[in-house]
């Protein structure tokens, strides 16, 4: 091995101990709450079933967000998410596409499709602003031109896979975010101490691993949703008398 060669392997090896850490600060920040897209004014119907009764400490909090990951919109946005990653890594852009206009229809609820546009809305901004994206670009001007919505599943899934990102890594991590999101509106809602908090997230780890492996495995045949209570708990927010959260 000459010596010029040890030293480019050397400098591409560097490269590589640097971009991993990069990309998992970067994952990091886009799944931080102090991520400004909003989503700590979301409780995903979860307010109104504190409300009626269904959720009243830890235990029935965890069953209520182990439901949403097996059975519901949770298991739904974890398939967008995968599918969007994996369209990216393939530049199929046509398929893509496809995978936005089916995520952006598939919402049950008018607050569940507000829920999530608004906040892909300022996701995308911010990355365009902060770490802009060539794929996100072209992605949020074809919606644009044809009045789709954007998902945040399937904006976060393609900025993972461009910043390539493992999916076994930026999948289960995007569920999380999701589920502690709700998890500390279920602390303000019911209410719960911060280390209740702490361990419903800590319960939910298996049901999040389980949706994220799933989710591989899934087809478009296999999208829908069985958690019928999660879609009337949406629609009945919507004529909530009090209210603390948009959804």
């Amino acid at each position: 091995m000459t010596a010029k060669t040890s030293a480019a392997r050397m400098s591409m090896m560097s490269h590589e101990r640097c971009l991993a850490p990069l990309s998992q600060i970067r994952l990091q920040a886009w799944l931080s709450p102090a991520f400004p897209i909003g989503s700590f004014s979301y409780s995903h119907g979860l307010e109104w079933a504190v409300e009626a009764g269904h959720v009243s400490d830890r235990q029935s909090l965890v069953d209520w967000l182990e439901a949403d990951l097996s059975y519901g919109s949770a298991r739904n946005e974890a398939f967008f998410f995968y599918e969007a990653w994996c369209c990216t890594i393939r530049n199929d852009r046509a398929k893509l596409l496809e995978i936005a206009e089916l995520a952006a229809a598939f919402r049950a609820t008018s607050e569940f499709a507000r829920e999530s546009w608004q906040q892909a809305a300022a996701c995308l901004g911010t990355l365009q602003a902060v770490w802009p994206d060539e794929t996100l670009g072209w992605l949020s001007q074809v919606l644009c031109e044809r009045d789709i919505q954007p998902v945040l599943a399937v904006v976060l899934g393609v900025r993972g896979a461009t910043q390539h990102l493992p999916v076994s890594l930026v999948l289960p991590a995007f569920l999380q975010s999701y589920i502690a999101n709700l998890v500390i509106a279920g602390v303000r809602l019911i209410p719960l101490g911060q280390t209740d908090g702490q361990f419903a997230i800590a319960a939910l780890e298996k049901a999040v691993l389980s949706a994220s492996t799933e989710a591989e495995t899934t087809s478009v045949d296999d999208l829908g949703s069985a958690a019928f209570t999660l879609d009337l708990a949406s629609m009945a927010h919507e004529t909530q008398y009090t209210r603390l959260f948009r959804s």
